[in-house]
């Protein structure tokens, strides 16, 4: 596809011609062309596995092991110089400078072992040679413009003493310590709630008005396209499909994929199921709290106390799906976590047949088999280093001691072939390992190993986040015939007002660690009544 053209009177800041990017001979990105105007923003959208990642890193050669062809023109002051062929050395003075990058997940991405200031400050010490009181005040002045609280204190945590907002924050100060021409943002807001979401982007806003900088933004958030880019480019299987002003490519999208993106919305196909039957689930005045570290001499003696859950109540029915949602750090996870028998708390969590979680391995082990967990991350949450036999089957093994491996095998088949998974597909899927299947199929893996034990109660911790658009409603899809088929009850924790609004029956609203609302799906999401609801279903 050629490149598309520049705005008028505008030299293009990058000239992407005819891309190619190969591991050991094989292609993955073909004749990619585009271009970016100094100040633009442009966003590369495109399902998982499309190239959009691959296609930003190898413009500054981060894939050692890639094999780039094409061009890669980037012009400033006048300069013109092809980052594909640039020395190590030229290109390394680049990175940083004049062309930053902000990464996926801020977690991986930051060094646990260093805090967020020294991070900063070592951008800044190595790139603008700032030292002394000069290094500390501009590293605590780059947190503060991204509209982090209290910065000062921030540059002393580390990246797991901070949310992904804030996470996402110092990503963004490290990036832009050097005030880059070029922005290149991958995923930068995937895993954050909608409020978050719309803070983040703000800021992105604002910064590239401020600094006349470019932006590269790889997403499949068609959302935060509409809300954010200029321009949009479409890839699909490693080559642009179709590209130009957002606004004509959503309106009127010429290419076939372009509109399937453009139709992924979840959509709702659940049935009604009685609302007078026991609860599967119930909790009444659930509190969970954190021990945290008190300043000074009183800190040496006792613990204070973060409390992350007050007073909540809430039910889950048999059939149904409860949806709880709110920001980060509201207690979502928390509530998903002791509703598990995860966490320490008090109040009442009263589950099937008055069961009680006893946090004893050998009392519990009844219930593990009732609720069952789906976590967000599979790449994570699965073990790399157990095949998917290995990984199905370990329920059998826990809950069903007495099942013959051949039969065990058998089951491991029916749960992954009622999951969408099988052999004639996958050659050998039962001797594979999770790195050897995409996020969506590692998706399917993990609710397979959940089904295989029968539970009646799934909890679902935000099951869909890490997945792109058309990914998310095939799960979706898939967790709503299971839910048809076997009448599982789901608690559902998300961000996300569009897969609530697909897979709920009943919700409740979370702040700080309350419900200030709940209800049925209509009432909360059609007629919200509290403010903080309000704002959440106004920031989708």
């Amino acid at each position: 596809m050629t490149a598309q053209n520049s705005p008028p009177n505008s030299e293009p800041l990058l000239q992407v011609e005819h891309l190619g990017v190969a591991f050991g001979g094989k292609p993955v990105v073909e004749d990619v062309s585009f271009s970016i105007a100094p100040g633009e923003k442009l966003a590369l959208v495109g399902e998982s596995g499309s190239g959009k990642t691959v296609t930003a890193l190898a413009l500054l050669r981060l894939l050692p092991e890639a094999q780039a062809t094409g061009r890669a023109l980037f012009t400033e002051s006048g300069q013109t110089r092809d980052l594909l062929a640039l020395p190590e050395r030229d290109l390394r003075g680049l990175r940083g400078d004049d062309i930053a990058m902000i990464f996926q997940e801020p977690m991986t991405a930051l060094n646990p072992l260093m805090t967020v200031g020294e991070q900063i400050s070592e951008v800044l010490r190595l790139k603008r040679g700032l030292a002394g009181a000069a290094l500390v005040q501009a590293t605590v002045e780059l947190l503060a413009s991204t509209g982090i609280p209290e910065p000062e204190r921030r540059a002393g945590a580390y990246p797991h003493q901070l949310s992904g907002g804030q996470r996402q924050r110092a990503m963004i100060a490290m990036a832009l310590a050097c005030q880059p021409k070029l922005l290149l943002a991958d995923e930068p807001t995937t895993a954050l709630d909608v409020s978050l979401r719309g803070q983040i982007l703000d800021l992105l806003v604002s910064l590239q008005k401020k600094n006349g900088m470019a932006v590269l933004l790889i997403t499949h958030d068609l959302n935060l396209v509409r809300r954010f880019a200029d321009r949009v480019a479409v890839m699909q299987r490693g080559q642009l499909v179709e590209q130009g002003a957002v606004a004509e490519v959503f309106n009127a999208p010429k290419h076939p994929y372009t509109r399937k993106l453009l139709d992924s919305k979840p959509e709702r196909h659940v049935v009604e199921a009685p609302v007078d039957e026991p609860p599967l689930l119930e909790a009444r005045k659930l509190r969970v709290v954190y021990p945290v570290p008190l300043k000074g001499v009183r800190g040496w003696f006792k613990k204070g106390e973060f409390v992350a859950v007050q007073g909540a109540s809430f039910r889950v029915l048999p059939g149904r799906t409860l949806g709880v949602i709110g920001e980060s750090g509201s207690g979502k996870s928390t509530v998903a976590l002791a509703s598990l028998g995860l966490l320490p708390f008090s109040g009442d969590l009263e589950l099937t047949g008055g069961l009680r979680w006893q946090r004893k391995a050998a009392a519990d082990k009844p219930l593990r088999r009732v609720v069952q967990v789906v976590f967000q991350d599979p790449f994570s949450s699965l073990s790399p280093r157990m095949t998917v036999q290995e990984i199905v089957g370990e329920g059998l093994l826990v809950h069903a001691p007495k099942v013959s491996p051949s039969e065990r095998a058998e089951r491991v088949r029916q749960a992954l072939l009622e999951v969408g998974l099988d052999e004639a597909q996958f050659p050998l899927l039962l001797s594979r390992y999770p790195h050897e299947f995409s996020g969506g199929q590692r998706q399917r893996i993990a609710l397979a190993r959940a089904l295989i034990v029968e539970p009646d109660l799934l909890v679902l911790d935000e099951p869909t986040s890490a997945l792109d658009v058309t990914i998310q409603k095939q799960v979706l899809t898939l967790l709503q015939r299971l839910q048809r088929d076997r009448g599982l009850a789901y608690l559902l924790i998300t961000h996300d007002v569009d897969v609530v609004r697909a897979m709920a029956h009943d919700v409740i609203v979370l702040k700080d660690g309350e419900v200030v609302e709940s209800g049925s799906l209509e009432k909360i999401l059609d007629a919200p009544e509290h403010p903080y609801t309000q704002r959440l279903l106004a920031a989708v």
